[in-house]
This record gives C-alpha cells, sequence and structure tokens, in this order.
C-alpha cells in the first residue's frame, strides 16, 4: 500500500511567473394653529420617530466600535461615512485617543497592525508567513496553488465552504472576521451568500489583499458595500472584545507563527456564543504508520503542522466549548464556541 505525503510547500509554479468622500435652518412665521384634535397620535408618532433615529444613533455607534487599535484595543474614533465596507472606510480616517495614534486605508485595505505608520522599523515573520506576502504567490494562490490542497484531502472551495456554513448557522445575521483571508476565496462567498450583516477579510499580507481587491471588481462589484479588507496580525486582532460574531481561518493555523496567540486572540474577540471555525494540514493521523511519522516530523518543520489532539487541547486551553470536527486524509475542519 502507497502512502502520499503532500504539504502546504513553496509551490514549483513559482519559476515560471511573475507579476500586478449650513444646513440653513428657515423659521417659517406662520398665524398660530389651533392644537390638533388627536394630540396623543401626534406624541406617538414623535416617540416612535425619536425611538427610531435613537436605534440608527446605537447601530453606527455600533458599527464604528467594531474597529479597536491593535495596541490598546480601544475603540477606533471614525471620521467619514459610516459602515463596514471597502468605499466607507477608504473615505474615513480612524483614531485611538488613547494612543494618540492614527489609522487610514492603503490603498484598499486599512492597515491596522501595530507598526502602520511605521517611518523606519521593519519586522520580519517566520518564513511560513513572509511566503504569502510574496506578489507572486500572492497571484498564483487561487490560479493553482489553492487547487492543489485536493492532494492532501481537502474536499475542494464549494465542499468547504458548505462545511463552514453549517457550523456558523448559530453566528447568523452576525459580523464574520475572515482570519488569514489570503486572497479572499472565502470572504467573498460569506458576503456573496447574505448570511451575514457584514464580513471583514483580514489577512497580513498586502498583496493578498490586493489580489482580493481584484478579485472583487472582476467578480462581483455589489462586494464593495458588505467586504471590508483589513490587514492585521492574528496575534493582535483590531477588534475590541466580545465584538464578534463568528470567526473564519481557513487553511491558516499551520502559517501562523503561534497558533496558541492566535487562538487566544479569536477567543477574546467572539461574542458570548460566537463561533469559531478553522481547517489545517494535519501532521498525522491516527491511520497514518508509524514508520512515516518520524518522516513527516521532520518534513514540516517550518509550518506548525498539529494532530487534531492537539488543536481541540489548544481550542479548549483558550476558553473554548463544543469542539467538533471533520477529518479527510490530512485535512482537518474543525470548531468551537465561545461559552
Amino acid at each position: 500500500m502507497a502512502y502520499s505525503l503532500s504539504f502546504h510547500l513553496p509551490n514549483p509554479l513559482l519559476s515560471n511567473y511573475y507579476s500586478s468622500f449650513s444646513q440653513n435652518h428657515w423659521f417659517l412665521h406662520r398665524p398660530r394653529l389651533r392644537a390638533p384634535p388627536f394630540p396623543s397620535k401626534i406624541r406617538a408618532t414623535s416617540a416612535v420617530a425619536i425611538e427610531s433615529e435613537s436605534m440608527s444613533q446605537n447601530k453606527n455607534a455600533e458599527e464604528i466600535n467594531k474597529l479597536a487599535c491593535p495596541v490598546c484595543y480601544e475603540p477606533l474614533r471614525r471620521k467619514g461615512p459610516p459602515g463596514l465596507n471597502l468605499e466607507a472606510i477608504y473615505r474615513s480616517g480612524f483614531k485611538c485617543e488613547k494612543c494618540n495614534k492614527s489609522y487610514s486605508s492603503k490603498n484598499i485595505y486599512l492597515d491596522l497592525t501595530v507598526t502602520a505608520g511605521s517611518e523606519k522599523y521593519t519586522e520580519n515573520k517566520p518564513a511560513s508567513t513572509e511566503l504569502f506576502r510574496s506578489p507572486l504567490v500572492s497571484f498564483l494562490y487561487e490560479r493553482g496553488w489553492r487547487q492543489n490542497f485536493n492532494r492532501s484531502g481537502f474536499p475542494g472551495l464549494e465542499e468547504e465552504f458548505k462545511m463552514a456554513q453549517d457550523y456558523f448557522k448559530p453566528a447568523e445575521g452576525g459580523i464574520l472576521v475572515d482570519v488569514s483571508c489570503g486572497s479572499g476565496l472565502f470572504s467573498r462567498k460569506f458576503a456573496k451568500s447574505g448570511t451575514y450583516s457584514g464580513v471583514i477579510a483580514l489577512d497580513f499580507s498586502e498583496n493578498m489583499l490586493c489580489q482580493c481587491y481584484d478579485f472583487i471588481k472582476k467578480e462581483d462589484a455589489t462586494l464593495f458595500n458588505n467586504l471590508a479588507l483589513v490587514r492585521a496580525d492574528v496575534s493582535r486582532l483590531p477588534f475590541p472584545s466580545a465584538s464578534v460574531d463568528a470567526v473564519h481561518a481557513g487553511a491558516a493555523l499551520h502559517c501562523w507563527p503561534s497558533p496558541s496567540n492566535a487562538i487566544a486572540e479569536i477567543t477574546r474577540i467572539l461574542r458570548s456564543g460566537g463561533i469559531f471555525v478553522g481547517s489545517t494540514f494535519l501532521r498525522y493521523t491516527p491511520s497514518t504508520p508509524a514508520i512515516l511519522r518520524p518522516l513527516r516530523e521532520r518534513i514540516v518543520q517550518n509550518y506548525n503542522y498539529l494532530i487534531e489532539e492537539e488543536i481541540k487541547d489548544l481550542c479548549l486551553s483558550c476558553g473554548l466549548v463544543n469542539y467538533s470536527s471533520k477529518v479527510q486524509q490530512a485535512f482537518i475542519m474543525f470548531s468551537a464556541q465561545k461559552p
């Protein structure tokens, strides 16, 4: 019996490609009018109008407070049109009044990394992270790279999306953050589904976010209205605690420098009852022959490939509950909930 080894490693195709926003108040002096015969109706109507205006203001305030400073997690003060969408965020400026630090959109995404605005300081991440900041890898990701995952048991984008949607049923109508979104292949599907009130595509790679924007322009311009692009570090998520309803991380955990820090952050930003769904490559499964396990250990040294027991233990140790998973060869999709 032959056993296939397939990992999320640099693609040989790399050698063949290269690319890339005073109302004047007037007072009419009118004759004095008699009071209307049914003043109670007028009062009721006014009460409804005031209540409606108050609800609208609360909704806008809640919308604005979805984004926080990555340094202190204080909700950002926003100047510009409200809304978690590409155009509104592009036309807005954000400031943390506690840190006195400002954030703004860079072309098409909002940079909410700790180092945003730094002039001299640069920071390199591990190779598993830096690889996906490459313009070439970002370009290839949806043009052959991601499709090769089926060799390791990934069931394909449509099936993976359906599986994730099933897990996310308790979060329908809420805000979904797609962390380590890459070129946004799932972010766009979540936004198109109409299942969520807002979708935030988040990645550390500038070039992946640019690719996502390019796909949006080509595929469906309506996504400009309900999808936001944010650059951020998964271990320093720019959202207040208990502020989002769902977090998705597709084929991502193995690329995180510290899976424990990332899942702790995801737990922090989830509301009570919120859902986390992730997928990744397993280092090996119970069916992997013992003779092959040391070989897999050596091959995957640059990535954080875990076994299922480690993933479950990590989720539970970060305070999540109701863990469940589906495994197919080296592919695993898992879900857990914030209590």
